[in-house]
């Protein structure tokens, strides 16, 4: 016989210990299965271990959804500073990196050890090493009833935080979208996000030996525009404004960097040659990015002569080459090491206030498994303590 509860939620990710918390203190019987050997592995791994775990500049507009007002409601009922206030009850030191970033002082590990302690004192149940067998949905006060490797549950309300296909070496999986498509709902097609972009052919080769190398940039891709640092990898390149702009790029997708970000270029460079007439482009360029980047550019995009011989015309057309450079990238590196993943639950087919199912009564989505993705920079957390808590008010 399977054992009663009131919510029964698969997935032990951030949207999962919200919703769990949140329903466990409103006095509900709660269970949390989750099939990995321990909870929020995505959190512990996060922000280089001391996790983002959110932006108090959090705005629907840092959301990509096929419907982006979907997230509206759960953003405005819990926010930042909701969560942050949870942290500072918790005595959890914390910074502000950049941006609104809030980054744990110590160690992600506390966020964690937060959710945990909040759950036990709400009296919710906690299962790892736990796989779902099936999922079955019938008549009766609990019709969800899932068979996993610990026994047989059931309860009248079933929440899916299962999280998304990044990072499979965490134990992510394409679960929650299988069961999404077993009750009826419409799963929008997924991709890597928050990504690095590789590089081919020659491409690559005119890059890869300047591995390590990083400069700020401007990333421009269907009109969106991210400025922060870009590195250059072995494959391709990375760093922040890559893996931004990359949530909207998509192969044979224009693609392009300002090089000399915050600057106007043509000004500056008219500067530079009345200032240091008989300096060579690629040192003056060496001023403001580094020196083997230069060098590389004038060897290969720019022609290199001191600055006194170039007419207006060509210190014309240098500065568009460094304001519009196209970088020519041939794909992403992939699940493997994309931070989220694009696409997901239809959110047509849920409701913004609940995160419940509009095809099955009791049934809810939340987190990354639902078609709404974050920029870098804990919108993605933010959308998971938001999300969690919406459905654990709810259930």
């Amino acid at each position: 016989m399977a054992e009663p509860y009131d919510v029964l939620i698969v997935g032990a990710g951030a949207a999962g210990l919200m919703c769990a918390l949140t329903a466990g203190q409103r006095g509900l019987r709660v269970l949390v299965v989750e099939h990995a050997n321990r909870v929020g592995k995505k959190i512990l791994m996060s922000g280089g271990g001391r996790c983002n775990f959110t932006n108090t500049g959090t705005t629907p507009a840092n959301f990509i959804s096929a419907n982006p007002h979907y997230c509206k409601s759960a953003l405005a009922r819990y926010t930042p500073a909701d969560f942050v206030e949870l942290v500072e009850h918790h005595g959890i030191a914390y910074h502000e990196k950049e941006l609104g970033q809030l980054f744990c002082d110590v160690s992600s590990k506390l966020i964690v050890k937060m959710l945990l302690d909040e759950c036990a004192d709400a009296g919710v149940r906690i299962e790892t090493s736990c796989s779902v067998e099936r999922v079955l949905h019938g008549d009766g006060e609990a019709p969800f009833r899932l068979h996993t490797t610990r026994g047989a549950f059931a309860a009248p309300k079933l929440v899916v935080a299962t999280g998304a296909l990044s990072i499979p070496s965490m134990g992510a999986t394409g679960f929650g979208y299988e069961l999404a498509r077993q009750f009826g709902h419409s799963v929008l097609p997924t991709r890597a996000g928050l990504v690095p972009l590789t590089l081919s052919g020659k491409h690559q080769e005119r890059l890869a030996d300047l591995s390590g190398v990083a400069l700020p940039v401007t990333a421009t891709c269907h009109g969106r525009s991210f400025s922060n640092q870009m590195l250059i990898t072995h494959r391709g390149v990375s760093g922040p404004a890559i893996l931004q702009i990359s949530s909207y790029w998509q192969p044979g997708d224009d693609l392009r960097l300002d090089l000399l970000p915050g600057h106007d270029a043509a000004a500056w460079l008219r500067m530079q040659q009345i200032e240091r007439p008989a300096a060579e482009l690629k040192t003056v360029l060496s001023d403001a990015m580094p020196r083997r980047f230069a060098q590389r550019l004038c060897e290969l995009w720019l022609s290199n002569k001191p600055m006194k011989q170039y007419t207006p015309p060509e210190l014309k057309q240098l500065a568009a080459t460094l304001q519009d450079w196209a970088l020519v990238a041939s794909g992403t590196e992939g699940y493997r090491t994309a931070e989220v993943t694009l696409g997901g639950v239809d959110t047509d087919e849920l409701s913004s206030s609940t995160m419940e199912s509009r095809r099955v009564p009791g049934l809810h989505f939340v987190g990354e498994v639902v078609d709404v993705t974050g920029w870098l920079g804990g919108y993605n957390f933010q959308w998971a303590w938001a999300s969690g808590h919406a459905a654990g008010m709810a259930v």
